[in-house]
């Protein structure tokens, strides 16, 4: 997906769980207390969609290191 002329992945919530090994229901948290960035795509209540810029910056401020291309997120990419 193109965000002003940058690469931005977007990635699915089920996929952001995978990644940190936690239940789905944990990652909808994360989005609603604002400690996960997410975007909302579509008309109603929208898909949520977390840019992996956002989950690396969450995985920062747990003192773990960001996730490199090739870490397993990729085929999540909505």
């Amino acid at each position: 997906m193109q965000v002003n002329g940058t690469q931005t992945r977007m990635l699915r919530v089920k996929a952001v769980a995978n990644v940190l090994d936690v239940h789905i229901s944990t990652v909808y948290r994360l989005v609603e207390s604002g400690q996960l960035g997410s975007v909302r795509i579509g008309f109603g209540k929208g898909a949520i969609r977390i840019p992996a810029d956002s989950l690396n910056t969450y995985l920062v401020g747990l003192g773990v290191a960001p996730l490199a291309e090739g870490d397993g997120y990729e085929g999540a990419i909505a």
